[in-house]
């Protein structure tokens, strides 16, 4: 019911999407966070996530179980991380959600992302031309 990854390697969405497919799905919602070619007005060469990957896995654990209890009707989630050096368009993060209706499926995916950003111990510094920064988590 709960797929969960952190990882280096770049993720595979179609193999995300087929995680969270269930019979009595009606609807199925993903957010994929792509790096992007700027930030702030400046523009982002690359992106370097670092995370604690013990305690990031068990936050992300604990964010999917924080959804299944706010919408019980979950029949699948997935999140799927990706850590270490990530170039303008690579998929840093997944987030997939079943649901038998889509309001439910809509709201889940949302909670989840942004409840992630502001909880799991996953940082992420930014690479312009002209300098680096550790970025916030917050939305």
């Amino acid at each position: 019911m709960i797929h969960i990854d952190l990882t280096d390697q770049p993720i595979d969405v179609a193999a995300a999407l087929q995680l969270v497919e269930a019979e009595g799905a009606g609807a199925i919602n993903t957010f994929i966070g792509t790096v992007r070619n700027q930030s702030t007005g400046r523009s982002v060469v690359r992106l370097e996530y670092e995370a604690y990957d013990s305690m990031a896995l068990h936050q992300l654990r604990k964010v999917a179980e924080q959804a299944l209890e706010q919408w019980p009707m979950l029949q699948q989630v997935a999140i799927i991380h990706r850590k270490g050096t990530l170039y303008i368009g690579d998929v840093a993060v997944v987030v997939a959600v079943s649901t038998p209706h889509r309001a439910e499926s809509f709201a889940a995916c949302q909670f989840i992302i942004d409840t992630l950003k502001q909880v799991v111990t996953i940082w992420k510094k930014e690479f312009y031309e002209d300098g680096d920064v550790w970025v916030a988590a917050h939305p």
